[in-house]
């Protein structure tokens, strides 16, 4: 068969068009890397103990295979806590004198690596994969990870976490058994505080020559979460962010109930924050159930700690963290995940490399069977994936972590999970839920003890402090911090 030149004419834009597809689809496709020439990449993270030894093995498995495969070589420091590693990463960007060089890839919550973001300083992680690759990874995670402003990837997923709630066993049963309080009765926050307040007074029974010595049932972690999540419950959104524009949602009558379900109890000692994490107050016998993210079921005590001597205790576990009665299923998405630094192609590439080697079914769930993290990965969400990992590598892992693991991934598919999207003085905000009300009921709690001390009942001393005029108060402070650290006024 011949051609005719005229065609041969009609042809060319068609062939140059095909040709031109197929060289743009295999430069795409091409790797910058040069195993002769690696790259070698930095990362700051904020492991410590179990959880950085767990991910130094990782990464050192990382540039023994598919590292030296491609030419990557990564290099990992701790920065201590997430402070320490938010303060650090700031340092780097605005150039201060002794600050160590912005690294290639860094932990980051996504309050932190919006204001990266808006410095201009994170890669489009997006050109770097594929939507079938994206497609591989829970949908929500990848969707929080889009805090630009076009809607690109800025957060790689990388772990995860939820909140739990975990008990002393030992010691709860002979609570139970005298008052008749059930496990199901803390399946609501109410209940939680009912059965705080029965506690409270079933200890105090136990000595009647010391009046008002009862002890706190219950503590929680973060306090952030219980606003957030709480009011989500209720059907608020705190921090309600659209197109990038925040709205600050604080009605009263959902915040009384807040108010009145942490610091009422706190106040009258039915609740308890005594250590830095609550799982510390556990060991020492202060409180004996907590709610706390995923991540804290391997440091939960194997036995309690008292002056009069140490006792071994069982633990049992709740999945669903406890929610206000009649509101939505709703439980915290948090974890940070991994931002790559925007430098150069060779660099962002293989940062994004190590990252999906890491997010490996196999790979996460090696770290997550050591740390509490949950698998990033939609296929890696099992219990049968968890222990094929934990058999094919010799894992030794504690029973208080898979048994954390295989619960949560058992009710993945009924659990609503949610975490607000990213917005300007995100961090700020965050710190006056974290602080505002916790702070004022343990300065108050102080001063009821100090009112007990000298006499008075537990009703006389917190009566001053738990009604009506005392929420007040705290409602008209707390909405003028959070106005004050959000620069947005709000919608009371």
């Amino acid at each position: 068969m011949g051609y005719t030149r005229r065609s041969v004419r009609k042809m060319c834009p068609v062939f140059l068009a095909a040709v031109l597809i197929f060289t743009l689809a295999g430069c795409g496709s091409r790797s910058p890397l040069d195993p002769k020439d690696p790259v070698s990449l930095t990362v700051w993270h904020y492991y410590n103990g179990s959880q950085q030894m767990a991910f130094d093995a990782l990464v050192e498995e990382f540039n023994d295979t598919v590292g030296r495969e491609k030419g990557i070589y990564v290099q990992s420091y701790s920065q201590g806590s997430v402070g320490d590693l938010e303060t650090a990463v700031r340092d780097a960007i605005n150039g201060k004198v002794g600050a160590d060089a912005m690294p290639d890839i860094f932990s980051s919550y996504a309050d932190t690596a919006y204001e990266v973001e808006q410095a201009g300083a994170l890669a489009d992680l997006s050109s770097y994969l594929s939507q079938e690759e994206l497609d591989r990874y829970v949908d929500s995670y990848i969707e929080e990870g889009r805090i630009a402003a076009d809607g690109t990837l800025r957060i790689f997923p990388t772990a995860k976490s939820t909140e739990i709630m975990m008990l002393n066993k030992t010691d709860w049963e002979p609570f139970a058994a005298a008052t008749g309080t059930a496990l199901e009765d803390l399946r609501t926050i109410e209940g939680v505080v009912e059965a705080a307040q029965a506690y409270y007074e079933w200890t105090d029974d136990l000595t009647p020559d010391i009046p008002e010595d009862g002890k706190a049932l219950y503590g929680r972690d973060s306090m952030a979460n219980y606003f957030i999540i709480g009011m989500k419950q209720l059907g608020v959104e705190i921090f309600q962010v659209e197109n990038g524009e925040l709205t600050l949602n604080v009605p009263k009558e959902e915040l009384r109930r807040l108010w009145e379900n942490y610091y009422v109890p706190m106040v009258k000692g039915w609740f308890g924050a005594y250590g830095k994490f609550r799982s510390d107050d556990v060991k020492t016998g202060d409180i004996l159930m907590y709610t706390g993210s995923t991540t804290s079921a391997m440091y939960f005590p194997d036995q309690v700690e008292r002056d009069d001597g140490s006792s071994p205790i069982e633990y049992a576990l709740m999945v669903a963290a406890p929610i206000f009665e009649g509101g939505e299923s709703c439980a915290v998405q948090q974890g940070a995940g991994m931002v790559v630094s925007k430098s150069d192609e060779r660099h962002e590439y293989a940062a994004v490399e190590f990252l999906k080697w890491f997010t490996q079914a196999e790979n996460n769930l090696q770290f997550g069977s050591v740390s509490g993290y949950l698998p990033v990965l939609k296929g890696a969400n099992s219990r049968e994936k968890l222990d094929e990992v934990i058999q094919a590598q010799g894992l030794t892992v504690a029973s208080k972590t898979r048994d954390c693991l295989v619960s949560v991934f058992g009710e993945m598919e009924s659990l609503t999970f949610y975490t607000n999207k990213s917005f300007e003085n995100g961090s700020a905000a965050r710190k006056v839920l974290e602080h505002h009300l916790a702070d004022q009921a343990a300065a108050d709690r102080a001063s009821v003890l100090k009112a007990v001390a000298q006499g008075a009942s537990l009703e006389e001393a917190a009566a001053p402090y738990v009604g009506t005029e005392s929420f007040e108060a705290w409602y008209t402070s707390f909405c003028d911090a959070l106005e004050g650290a959000a620069g947005k006024q709000a919608v009371r």
